[in-house]
């Protein structure tokens, strides 16, 4: 093991490790992945003799006790995610946390107190920050190049089955609530990072469908320290005819759009009607990865702090515990 590379060890090796982000610690710069770990021994084991990782686990325990192992990847379910997290900095390991980071604003603050109380680095998953499309939405921003921006309106719309791989997300001693805390964290994290801290967030979530015993429908604003203002409606509740992806940022001299899933977006001015095209990694996590990898090793500032997923987790708390 090179004393100048960062020695991962993955706890949960299920299907977001499988493509998204797994090979991704082999391939970055000065990163390796020594072990993998999942309650299932057998499928712990195929999943390291598929990806060729050298040892793998079933107890969590025994693969945080490895000396060689440097840093760990918590891709487990979000009810997990404060155990492995304060288990993993007490063992005196730097942690990679899949998103959402924790369940609660409570737990967040838990994470907060663990992280700056210890010697050890943390870094939430949000990996959209460092993929080409937003970067080039934050230049565009910084670039003025829509102008003094207003307010944002954010739609994403899909069926009831939205995810029908993992019914945990459905299960909200597990998940938090329903499919909004699967895929919010990530569209309410780059809010923050275009127009940073806001100064109030209030929203309503309700159930629908009544399909799932989660709500499936939730309502937020958000008025950020800028100025800028912004609406989200996330439905998980209407049929496949009405589905909808799209995020329109509106400045006064245009707007940007974007879709989630898509990797295009479209700059429209007075002047201007453009569309830009992306191609992501295929292992969709390396860039915010290898980022992580720089920052355990000193060479560079956190790509996305605990106080960053906190932020997350309060806005999301608005938007479904609070009234308007």
């Amino acid at each position: 093991m090179g004393s100048n590379s960062v020695v991962w060890g993955i706890i949960g090796c299920g299907d977001v490790a499988e493509v998204k982000s797994g090979p991704a610690f082999q391939k970055c710069e000065q990163s390796e992945l020594f072990a993998v770990m999942r309650r299932n021994g057998d499928l712990a084991k195929d999943f390291a003799n598929r990806h060729n990782v050298p040892h793998w686990f079933d107890d969590a325990d025994k693969l945080l006790e490895q000396p060689d192992v440097n840093a760990v990847y918590i891709a487990t379910p979000p009810s997990t995610h404060l155990n492995y997290a304060l288990k993993a900095l007490k063992a005196g390991k730097d942690v990679y946390l899949e998103k959402p980071m924790v369940l609660s604003k409570e737990e967040a603050l838990q994470l907060k107190t663990a992280v700056n109380n210890s010697n050890q680095k943390l870094v939430v998953a949000h990996y959209r920050r460092f993929l080409p499309m937003y970067i080039k939405v934050k230049e565009l921003l910084d670039a003025n190049t829509i102008g003094e921006v207003k307010f944002v309106d954010l739609r994403f719309l899909q069926p009831f089955d939205f995810n029908s791989k993992a019914t945990w997300r459905l299960d909200e001693e597990v998940s938090g609530g329903g499919y909004f805390h699967d895929i919010a964290p990530h569209q309410l994290d780059l809010m923050y990072h275009f127009f940073g801290n806001y100064t109030q967030a209030k929203g309503i979530a309700v159930n629908q469908s009544g399909v799932n015993k989660v709500d499936d429908t939730v309502n937020g604003l958000i008025n950020f320290k800028t100025g800028v203002q912004f609406r989200g409606m996330w439905s998980f509740a209407i049929p496949k005819y009405l589905e909808e992806d799209c995020c329109t940022i509106y400045g006064e001299e245009g707007t940007i759009e974007l879709s989630f899933y898509k990797e295009q977006l479209k700059l429209k001015s007075k002047n201007t009607n453009r569309e830009f095209n992306f191609k992501n990694p295929v292992n969709i996590q390396q860039p915010m990865i290898q980022e992580t990898v720089n920052y355990f090793l000193g060479k560079r500032s956190n790509p996305c702090p605990v106080e960053d997923g906190v932020l997350v987790i309060d806005i999301m708390e608005a938007f479904t515990k609070d009234n308007l």
